[in-house]
C-alpha cells in the first residue's frame, strides 16, 4: 500500500513539473510562432498555435527597417566586457574582503553595499554630463562599459562565497609554502570561486543585455543596443508584433545561448562541491 502512495505522489511530482515546464516554455514558443506569422494571423481568435513560414521573410524585415546587425554587435561587445570586467573585479574585491587582514575590512564592504539602497535615477543626470562633457563619450560604446565595471552586488556576492568556500587554513598553510598574495588568488581562490563566478558572470551578463534606461539616455539610433532597436521596432503609430516579436526571438537568441553555455558549468561546480563534500 506505501509503494503505491510513493508511485501516486511521484506522478503527482512529475505532473506538476510538466506543467510547470510547459508554462515556462510557452512563452518563447510563441515568440516563435508569432515571429514565424504576419500580423493578422497573430490578432486571430482563436489564436493560430501551430508556426507558420514567415520566419525568415520577418527576420529580413526587421533587419532592414532597422541597424539590428550594428545593434546585436554592440550589445555583444558592451555586455562580454561589461561581465569579464565585474567577474573580474568582483572576484579580486571579494577576495581581499574575505581573506585578507587590512584596516577597514569590515566597514568597508557594509559601505559599498549600502549604495545598492541608493536609486539609480538620481545619478543619471551626473553621469552623462560626466560622459559627455567631461570624457565626450556620449553615442560612444565606452560611456556604456566604464561605469558598469564594477558593481556593489558582484563583491558582496563574490565576498560571501569566498568567506565559506576557501578555509582560512587552506590560505595559512599555502603562504609557509612561500605563496604570495596573486598566487593564492590565482591557483585557491579562483578554483574555489569559480562556480559563484559563473553565476555572476550569467547574471551580468542578462542584466547589461537587458538594460534599457542608461543606453536609451547615453546612445541615439545611430550606434544602438539591441533594446535601442527593439523599441524602434515597436514605435510606430500601427505596430506590426510579428515584427516585435522576431526582433525580440532575435535579440534573446545570445542570452539563451549563454544561460545554456553557463547552466551547464553551474551544474558541474555543484557536482564536484557535492562529490568534495
Amino acid at each position: 500500500m506505501s509503494r503505491n502512495r510513493q508511485l501516486s505522489a511521484g506522478k503527482g511530482v512529475y505532473a506538476t513539473l510538466a506543467v510547470g515546464v510547459l508554462l515556462s516554455v510557452f512563452p518563447l514558443y510563441w515568440t516563435v510562432v508569432a515571429a514565424s506569422r504576419n500580423n493578422t494571423d497573430i490578432h486571430r481568435v482563436p489564436p493560430v498555435l501551430p508556426p507558420g513560414g514567415n520566419l525568415l521573410h520577418n527576420i529580413g524585415e526587421a533587419f532592414r527597417q532597422t541597424d539590428m546587425g550594428l545593434a546585436l554587435l554592440n550589445s555583444v561587445i558592451v555586455s562580454s566586457t561589461v561581465t569579464a570586467c565585474v567577474v573580474l573585479t568582483s572576484s579580486l574585491a571579494g577576495f581581499a574582503f574575505a581573506k585578507l587582514p587590512f584596516r577597514g575590512r569590515n566597514p568597508l564592504p557594509a559601505s559599498v553595499v549600502a549604495t545598492m539602497m541608493v536609486p539609480t535615477q538620481p545619478g543619471i543626470i551626473p553621469l552623462y554630463i560626466m560622459m559627455a562633457n567631461g570624457f565626450h563619450w556620449a553615442d560612444h560604446l565606452q560611456a556604456l562599459i566604464v561605469p558598469a565595471v564594477a558593481n556593489a552586488f558582484g563583491l558582496f556576492f563574490m565576498r560571501q562565497c569566498l568567506v565559506t568556500a576557501v578555509p582560512d587554513e587552506l590560505l595559512d598553510a599555502a603562504r609557509m609554502d612561500g605563496c604570495t598574495t596573486r598566487v593564492l588568488y590565482r591557483h585557491v581562490a579562483l578554483p574555489a570561486a569559480r562556480p559563484a563566478m559563473t553565476v555572476l558572470g550569467m547574471l551580468t551578463f542578462m542584466a547589461t543585455w537587458n538594460d534599457f534606461y542608461w543606453p536609451k539616455v547615453v546612445m541615439t539610433q545611430q550606434n544602438p543596443t539591441i533594446q535601442l532597436t527593439l523599441s524602434e521596432l515597436a514605435s510606430g503609430y500601427i505596430k506590426d508584433y510579428s515584427l516585435v516579436l522576431t526582433g525580440a526571438l532575435v535579440a534573446g537568441l545570445p542570452v539563451i545561448a549563454v544561460f545554456l553555455l553557463m547552466g551547464r558549468q553551474i551544474i558541474d561546480g555543484i557536482m564536484q562541491g557535492a562529490v568534495k563534500g
